[in-house]
Formats: C-alpha cells, structure tokens, sequence
C-alpha cells in the first residue's frame, strides 16, 4: 500500500533566525509493502524541536558535520507502528525514534525504543522521559557529581532541560537558583517546582546587574553551574564560583542566532579557573544514549508518583514545525515544546 508522507526538508542554512523560509514542503510515496525483516513503519504522534537543531545548522562542524541541505530535517519522534515485520515491536505499540520531520518512516527495531504508556503519555519520551531529561540528569550525576547542600545555578531554567535540572537538584537537596525570561516562568520555577531563588534575565542584561542579582540569590557562591544560555549570564558566574566548582556547558543559545560563525568575545575568566580548580565540561545528550535504561529506572517512579514534574508546550498541525523550532529562540515554551501531527 502506498502512503502519500509528507516531509520538511531543509533547504538553505540561515544566518540569524531560522524561519520556515529556510524550509520546503515535500510529499513521498511510501509503500507499506517493502519492510524488510526487523522493520516496522511507524505514524508520527509527536515531533519534536530542539535548540540543537540550530547548531547544527552551522556550517562550521560541531559534534558531527554540519546538517545537510536537501534531506529531511533530523528529530525525535513518538509514534505509532502500524505495520510490523519485527519480532520484538508489534503493530499497535507506541515507539520513540529519531526519524525527522516527516509524517511516516520505515525504521530498523533496535533504532525505535519501545514505550510502555503505563508510565507516562508517550510525549514525555520527547521530554521528561528523553533526549533533554537524559541531559538534565547525566549532566548533574555523572559530569556535575552533585552533592547534598550544593549551590546549583540553571540558566534557561523554565525549559525542558533547566525545569528538568532543578527538579533533580532539588530531588537531591540543593539550592536551586534558576533563571529564566518572564514573571510567568518565574512564579512557575518558584510556586509549581520549588526553586529557592529566580532571575529574570531581562531586567539584569549587564554584567553588573546580573553579578549582583546572582549574588543576591546565592550568597555563598556557586557550586554547580548547569548552562543552557551563555552570555552574559554565564560571564557573570565565574565571579562568583566556589572551590572545585563544576561548570556544565549544555547549551549557548544567546549565541545561537548570530553567534554560530563569529561567536561573541566576553571577559577573560580562566583566572578565576585557576584560583578556584574548577572544571568546566561540554555535555551531550548522545553520550549517554547507552544508560537511557539506568535514567528511566531513577526518574520514571519519579514522573509516575508526580514527584517530577513537567510542562509541555504544544502545537498543533505538521505544517508548523519550522515556526515552531523559531519560536524556541523567542522563548515561547515552557517545558518541552512538541508538534502535535
């Protein structure tokens, strides 16, 4: 049986913002009847979008080549199988894989992971329960080695990385500084997900404005920095960092829309790397890929009893995803954002 899959392919790198001006609309013929053994096609429910997505984009390689023009653009994705030649997936069930912005895809059984929706809504394998949580919570366990009564500073704290860190932070008995862009977003980190202490970015965009306010909210200095945005914020950290603080670097997304070929120079810090030993560390999501059984086995109970909590921001229609992926750099989420197909 032929199916008519509609798909976003990438056609031209952006400079600044990308936009659905640096996308086309393709339609495809997929036919049903060419699984091959340990094969199964999958329906899209959810599809998801990611800041990374704009490193990527680069034309400078990063933690891989820069994406290529003219094929599908890469993503995670929750769907349904509805046709099987596997035996270890069957038709019916719900399966998380990284098959692109497209409406159908054949994939092979050990690239789609099985979901068990007893847990939780399937979308959570794109959140809470995936790619991002896998960040937030590696980053702090094993790169971050958080311990109990550590000062742990989050930077883009309402997304769905840094709603994630806090949350563990706090699991583990920290101090929880978190940042972020609205009223809206702080009073969510305070009143729904227990943060100590909130920054609004925007109204401290100096250096000297956020090095106060961040001394304000943790007055014996900084453990753990875990970092979604860069800039500013982050030159204003290392004022303040601790002995043998830990400095994760997850995400630079005030970089991310002028800064990816010509980054922006801030103020010189390896001094203060020096006199306190600290360490700073690139973390990737991917690195852990092979533990995404140990993260679910801690956090799922976690999810499931309503100790974690999450938010997810969804829109509605496939013919939204690029404006979607653009409205993550307007800071139009909160939580995941997810495409609904």
């Amino acid at each position: 049986m032929l199916i008519e899959n509609k798909q976003w392919i990438y056609s031209e790198r952006p400079t600044g913002r990308i936009g659905i001006e640096h996308y086309k609309l393709n339609v495809e013929n997929l036919d049903s009847a060419s699984l091959k053994p340990g094969e199964v096609l999958v329906k899209a429910k959810y599809i998801s979008v990611d800041p990374y997505m704009r490193i990527q984009q680069s034309s400078h390689n990063n933690w891989e080549k820069p994406h290529q023009l003219g094929v599908v653009q890469g993503a995670g994705m929750v769907g349904e199988v509805i046709e099987s030649e596997s035996k270890k997936i069957k038709k019916g069930d719900f399966v998380n894989c990284y098959t692109g912005w497209q409406e159908y895809a054949i994939v092979p059984e050990e690239e789609a992971r099985l979901l068990d929706p007893e847990i939780a809504p399937i979308s959570t394998s794109l959140g809470i329960l995936g790619m991002p949580a896998r960040v937030a919570y590696f980053g702090l366990i094993d790169a971050g080695k958080i311990k109990k009564e550590d000062t742990v500073v989050v930077s883009g704290a309402a997304g769905a990385v840094g709603s994630t860190v806090v949350q563990i932070a706090k699991i583990k008995g920290c101090r929880v500084v978190g940042i972020t862009g609205t009223q809206e977003k702080m009073d969510y980190l305070v009143n729904e997900l227990d943060v100590d202490a909130v920054i609004n970015y925007k109204e401290n965009r100096s250096l000297e404005e956020m090095t106060a306010a961040l001394n304000k909210a943790a007055p014996y200095g900084i453990d753990i920095y875990y970092d979604n945005v860069g800039g500013v914020i982050t030159d204003a950290v290392f004022n303040l960092i601790n002995h043998k603080a830990r400095i994760l670097i997850c995400g630079q997304i005030s970089q991310y829309d002028h800064g990816l070929e010509t980054p922006e120079l801030g103020p010189r810090f390896l001094h203060k790397m020096l006199y306190t030993r600290a360490t700073i560390q690139g973390i990737l999501s991917r690195d852990y890929n092979h533990r995404m059984d140990e993260m679910i086995e801690e956090m799922g109970p976690w999810v499931k009893a309503g100790k974690l909590k999450y938010k997810e921001t969804v829109v509605e229609g496939f013919e939204n995803l690029p404006t979607a992926l653009s409205g993550l750099f307007e800071g139009v989420n909160t939580g995941k954002l997810v495409v609904k197909v």
